[in-house]
């Protein structure tokens, strides 16, 4: 029945742009048509007209200037935040961030985390981590441990960890000093009676009034409360109400619920069976803040109606009062972040669990080996408004790229290798040569590379017949090889009978062209076997919960592709000995295998996997080289 009242307030939505209150189906098809507006406005801001595209020629390109940094305080210094810090300009800034532990953050979450945390350092204030502990059925240690830790990958440390349940005691005193007022009564209407005292569907088809129950008396509403309290009602049967303004506007000021009795009789994980009753996120959050002397309580814009309630309910009971302020979520479109959405997908094996890099919790990126300050860096260049965020998978990889282009060390990787053998490399096998691990940057050094008389070069880069567009090896055709000695020529092929796929490649020194046509990459013999995992996206639309049937009929059946039998040359051990990548403080804090980074050339930025062992290395895709990258001929 608790559940019911907070279900009827979110029935009606505030549409920020507007002003309206409109339903929730209304609001989300608004939202939907501005964030493709959105899109495709910055679609082509990023992708301005290209200019005509020269021939494939890695040596005669030129590396792009390096962008300015984002100041990760300009959020803080101006705009939205600023304003707010105008309202309360107090010499102490506290913030919190109020995780509920019933699962793992996502990428909405870093941005909360990010902005309390940030605040309160900017002003010279602190922040609490406060874990609201109020629902003990949907609660495990292991969500506690990983909030924790997430956050401390992202660079923060709360000054202070705390719980609802720290106060569950006060809490229940409160609740009785709420019934003595006047302003709460234990109630046992059932939804559908719920939903008619709110007006019936919407809020709109009658008049709305409330049940006889909230004319019983104080010492009534206190014995039935104390009844609650000691387990003498059977579950989900009663709860408290809070006494508001059934007149109002605002559906969370409609006698929304205090206390509730959970369905499941589930021990909490630090009290254990000590409570038979919960207080609610709507009657504890606003007093934990009150208790913990919270000076800006900073949250997104699905809790403004809940403004209301918040500021009545401190002020009724009069207890110190914290500012309630709201920013725009951030969402990701076409990805799903719901707990219970992720749970099935989990269940139901389409992921390989919370942490699957197709997915967009925290752990997740993290493990798909997009660093943390990459985050942070996309986050502080949305900034921080009162517009819900709705960004575009592409848009949120390009600001990672930006991140890793001049950040992280290159080396060649092949994802289906040929065998390429050279026959005329008497004088130069074996010949070492330097290759750079990055040529933006010589501080990040040289590694040896054997030129070999036999070396694998992707199957992308051989065609059995060539034609004019095309600018790579073909018989008789001359491609030069990344940092090798001298260009080659092949000459032949050979095929597998069965499968008819090429098995060989024959080629010669070409020693009289100097400047080759195109560059591909290559490893030499004796190169390590790794194992790539290439996601894309785990849904086909950009907003899988719409699509009939549900999100899981909207799944991509290709978002992974694996090779098995890809090759990557002897400097990935230098890397993976050098790791973090990049070498920042943040990347400093989490030394997990994500941190071994690197730029696969012509391929993508890729990442180690925590599947990896010292037998098998298993690399993910961070993000490809651009946006739909595909070999050009």
């Amino acid at each position: 029945m608790a559940e019911a009242i907070t279900e009827g307030a979110a029935k009606l939505q505030l549409d920020e742009e507007t002003g309206e209150m409109v339903s929730k189906s209304e609001l989300k098809k608004r939202l939907q048509k501005r964030a493709k507006k959105a899109a495709n406005a910055q679609r082509a801001k990023d992708n301005p007209p290209a200019a005509k595209p020269a021939k494939e020629n890695a040596a005669a390109s030129k590396p792009a200037p390096e962008a300015a940094p984002v100041d990760p305080d300009a959020m803080f210094k101006q705009g939205w935040l600023a304003e707010v810090y105008k309202e309360r300009p107090t010499k102490e800034v506290v913030t919190r961030f109020p995780p509920e532990p019933n699962g793992y953050l996502h990428i909405g979450h870093a941005k909360a985390i990010a902005v309390n945390f940030g605040f309160a350092r900017h002003h010279g204030g602190k922040t609490i981590l406060r874990f609201d502990d109020t629902n003990p059925s949907k609660e495990k240690e292991e969500y506690f441990l990983a909030i924790e830790d997430i956050i401390h990958w992202l660079g923060f440390k709360p000054d202070a960890i705390t719980y609802s349940s720290d106060n569950f005691q006060k809490l229940y005193d409160l609740a009785e000093e709420l019934i003595k007022l006047g302003k709460a009564y234990v109630c046992y209407c059932g939804k559908a009676d719920i939903q008619l005292q709110r007006g019936g569907k919407d809020g709109k088809e009658g008049p709305r009034y409330r049940c006889t129950h909230a004319n019983q008396d104080v010492e009534t509403n206190l014995k039935k409360f104390r009844d609650m309290r000691d387990g003498k009602y059977e579950r989900q049967t009663a709860f408290l109400r809070m006494k508001q303004d059934i007149e109002s506007g605002n559906p969370m000021m409609w006698d929304i619920a205090a206390y509730r009795m959970p369905k499941d009789d589930e021990p909490h994980y630090r009290t254990k069976d000590q409570w038979k009753i919960y207080p609610t996120y709507d009657f504890a959050h606003c007093l934990c803040d009150s208790f913990e002397g919270i000076s800006h309580s900073l949250c997104t814009t699905e809790f403004i109606l809940s403004r209301e309630s918040y500021e009545w309910l401190n002020k009724t009971l009069g207890v110190y009062e914290p500012m309630q302020r709201e920013y725009g979520r951030l969402n990701i479109s076409g990805a799903i972040t719901s707990k219970r959405s992720i749970e099935l997908l989990v269940k139901e094996k389409h992921v390989r669990g919370w942490t699957d890099p197709r997915l967009y919790t925290l752990v997740a990126l993290r493990r798909r080996g997009i660093p943390a300050g990459a985050i942070l860096s996309f986050i502080s260049e949305l900034g921080v408004t009162t517009a819900k965020t709705l960004i575009p998978i592409p848009r949120f990889e390009q600001a990672v790229r930006k991140y890793l282009e001049f950040s992280v060390p290159r080396l060649m990787l092949v994802l289906d290798p040929i065998k390429v053998v050279i026959s005329d490399m008497v004088d130069l096998e074996n010949t070492e040569v330097d290759a750079p691990f990055s040529p933006k940057d010589k501080t990040m050094g040289t590694h040896k590379l054997k030129a070999t008389s036999v070396v694998y070069i992707d199957s992308s880069d051989f065609r059995e017949v060539d034609s004019k567009d095309y600018f790579r090896l073909a018989p008789g055709k001359t491609v030069g090889l990344l940092n090798f000695p001298c260009p080659i020529k092949a000459t032949g092929f050979t095929t597998d009978p069965e499968t008819k796929k090429v098995t060989e490649i024959q080629a010669t020194l070409d020693r009289e062209t100097k400047k080759p046509k195109a560059y591909i990459h290559w490893v030499p013999e004796g190169s390590r076997k790794v194992e790539v995992r290439v996601h894309g996206n785990l849904f086909k639309s950009d907003d899988p919960a719409s699509v009939e049937g549900g999100f899981l009929n909207d799944i991509n059946p290709n978002s992974e592709t694996v090779y098995p039998d890809a090759m990557i040359e002897s400097g990935f051990d230098e890397i993976r000995k050098q790791a973090p990548w990049p070498k920042t403080e943040i990347e400093k804090i989490s030394n997990g295998p994500e941190s071994v980074r690197f730029q696969a050339m012509r391929v993508a930025y890729m990442a180690m996997d925590s599947d990896s062992t010292d037998d098998k290395i298993v690399l993910n895709r961070i993000v490809s080289l651009k946006e739909d990258s595909g070999k050009s001929s």
